[in-house]
């Protein structure tokens, strides 16, 4: 359903039971990127109404999820600051092709697998949290279906650009690359680390 080729490993869940507050901050900015490149989306392909009206709504649920974060932080006592993203973003948007349609279906399926993985850390959070902090295990479990929605958004506004079969063969191969950086990982306590 994801389209991920693998799962986050041991190393990334001991990471959330050392650095827990500081993955809560990473996540607060993940959210506001995440509405940040919905709106590049829909500023780069204003023509395509279908793709700026799904825009619209991920930007709303982005915000709405950066601001919950945001309570959370506020009431574990954890400011809010800048941190040293880490490099799985990065990693990815350099996968993406430059020429167009190719770009813009790279655009929305890296997108597409950086919703999914957090999906499924959202998941596995909430599972690895569950006993010791209910209220955020049950906070993270309530993000799957959005989280999940937001994946297959991007899948089928790819199907825009170029047909159903080119997108999915380009989704496998963006979801191998994915898989090779996400096990290389990252010592940076993150949400993609």
């Amino acid at each position: 359903m994801l389209s991920l080729q693998s799962e986050s490993t041991q190393r990334w869940l001991e990471q959330v039971d050392q650095h827990l507050d500081e993955l809560l901050i990473d996540h607060a900015h993940c959210e506001r990127k995440a509405a940040s490149t919905a709106m590049n989306l829909m500023n780069a392909y204003t023509e395509n109404r279908r793709l700026c009206r799904e825009m619209k709504r991920i930007v709303e649920e982005e915000l709405e999820h950066f601001e919950m974060v945001l309570e959370i932080l506020d009431q574990r006592g954890v400011t809010f600051r800048r941190i040293t993203s880490g490099p799985y973003g990065k990693q990815l948007t350099q996968l993406i092709r430059q020429d167009e349609p190719h770009r813009g279906v790279d655009r929305l399926l890296v997108a597409s697998l950086i919703e999914a993985r957090s999906c499924e850390r959202f998941r596995l959070l909430a599972e690895r949290i569950k006993t010791r902090e209910p209220q955020l295990s049950e906070f993270y479990s309530s993000l799957f279906e959005s989280e999940a929605r937001h994946h297959t958004t991007y899948v089928q506004l790819a199907e825009d650009f170029q047909p159903r079969e080119v997108v999915k063969k380009r989704l496998h191969q963006l979801s191998e690359m994915e898989t090779e950086i996400i096990l290389k990982g990252s010592e940076l306590p993150r949400m993609h680390s």
